[in-house]
């Protein structure tokens, strides 16, 4: 239990520093290195990306209400935007969870690899989408946030990286964008990680520390290193440049898509 604490802390610590510095959630650096530390742990070839997933998530549900709430202070959280996403980002996420637990492992890990090779192509070339309509009302904000929610709790992410996208397209400032997109994380990790919990219950080949499919061991290790190590990579990032930090990330996430999809 020892050496497993130790690696799930060197676990938390990358990710936490790669979230500060990249100013990024921690779910891409955490799900493709879960992937990589859960079978020495025991954990079985079947539900290794399940277990990634879901610890991931319970991972981004204890540290997104801090997120939501330093925005929220700075005013930047469009709270009627919010309120008209919730109910779907959360349906969503829980639905992404048992989807999950129907695919295999190897899909999951395709899945992963597609979202981190996206998002390397889109951070490296700083596409960022002009403004075609406005914020759409409580029924078209609650369908884009059934589908932001399924496909970010599918690749075990916070969301932001689909959430500002979208609501920049709708027209909203970019400022307030990031800022609903991180309380719009709170939902999305939180029903994501509730979901695995559930779908994960009575399956075989977890650790004896689990509740369903998240990792206890991994959660409590990652979460307590990750926030202590992300200031770190803030101030790293404040001594960079930010087109360069961005684009040693894509290349980053570019080799993360291509391992995941290699298996």
């Amino acid at each position: 239990m020892f050496t497993t604490i130790l690696i799930y802390l060197a676990t938390g610590i990358i990710a936490g520093v790669m979230a500060g510095l990249f100013g990024v959630g921690g779910g891409m650096i955490m799900v493709p290195a879960l992937a990589l530390v859960l079978p020495t742990q025991g954990i079985a070839p079947a539900v290794t990306m399940q277990v990634a997933i879901g610890t991931s998530l319970a991972v981004i549900s204890a540290t997104s209400i801090s997120s939501m709430l330093a925005h929220h202070r700075r005013e930047g959280v469009l709270w009627p935007v919010f309120r008209r996403m919730a109910a779907g980002l959360a349906f969503g996420a829980l639905a992404g969870a048992f989807l999950a637990d129907r695919l295999e492992s190897r899909v999951l890990a395709q899945v992963v690899g597609v979202g981190a090779l996206l998002t390397a192509v889109q951070m490296f070339f700083d596409f960022r989408p002009t403004q075609q309509g406005r914020v759409p009302g409580a029924v078209g904000l609650g369908v884009a946030g059934g589908v932001i929610g399924t496909l970010s709790s599918l690749i075990g992410i916070g969301g932001g990286s689909l959430t500002v996208p979208y609501l920049s397209w709708c027209g909203v400032a970019i400022r307030q964008a990031v800022g609903t997109a991180a309380a719009c994380g709170v939902p999305i990790a939180w029903a994501g990680a509730i979901g695995f919990m559930i779908a994960g219950l009575g399956e075989q080949g977890r650790a004896a520390w689990s509740l369903g499919y998240v990792d206890l061991a991994g959660f409590a290790g990652i979460a307590v290193a990750s926030v202590a190590a992300a200031p770190l990579g803030a101030r790293l990032a404040h001594a960079l440049s930010p087109t360069m930090l961005k684009r040693c990330f894509a290349v980053l996430l570019l080799l993360i898509g291509i391992h995941m999809l290699r298996g």
